[in-house]
């Protein structure tokens, strides 16, 4: 494996989540980890690699409103709105889940969806043609990483990285459950949204 990848290498990142394998790749706040959201096998190997309780779910980036459908049993007109005013950006939408997904995405029933505006990550789901996990790339417990080859020194050379220069850090996503007219907010983030 290679220890980093060119930023518009996106061929070979792609490659690397066809072969079930972790790649770090950047987004709009920090960078991520992302395996296939919907392969078992390689859900199983980005939680080893992470060290993340199997009680926490983990959100996933979409490229459109066919990879969404894929995933919700239901796209409250709420949640539309906000994805209108919102996407892309730094907002998680924990929107009710599809029977059938793996264990690893579900939270309350729920999973947890984004569009990122980073234009790899963007480019990356969209080539790649299915959700990718979007979990921070940082083992449980250490801060999260803003360039590539921090990342790629976190988890010992472990997995390849798509190199796409520093990424600004700061807060993380926000995240709010939307459940017909109701929205939660269950982690304040980037994006300032006023409670309900």
């Amino acid at each position: 494996m290679a220890p980093s990848l060119l930023p518009g290498d996106l061929a070979q990142a792609v490659a690397v989540l066809e072969r079930g394998e972790v790649l770090i790749y950047p987004t709009e706040t920090f960078y991520g980890l992302g395996v296939d959201a919907l392969d078992e096998v390689a859900l199983a190997r980005l939680g080893a690699l992470k060290g993340r309780g199997a009680d926490k779910a983990i959100s996933v980036l979409v490229s459109g409103p066919a990879m969404l459908d894929g995933l919700c049993a239901e796209i409250p007109d709420l949640a539309r709105r906000l994805m209108a005013a919102h996407w892309p950006g730094p907002l998680t939408l924990a929107l009710p889940a599809r029977a059938g997904l793996p264990a690893a995405l579900i939270s309350d029933g729920c999973v947890a969806v984004r569009q990122s505006p980073h234009p790899l990550a963007r480019q990356l789901v969209s080539r790649f043609g299915r959700p990718v996990t979007a979990t921070s790339a940082n083992r449980a417990g250490e801060p999260a990483t803003t360039t590539a080859q921090a990342a790629f020194a976190a988890f010992d050379g472990q997995c390849v990285a798509l190199d796409g220069g520093a990424t600004p850090g700061g807060a993380p996503s926000t995240l709010v459950r939307v459940r017909g007219d109701n929205l939660e907010i269950l982690r304040p983030g980037a994006l300032k949204l006023d409670p309900p």
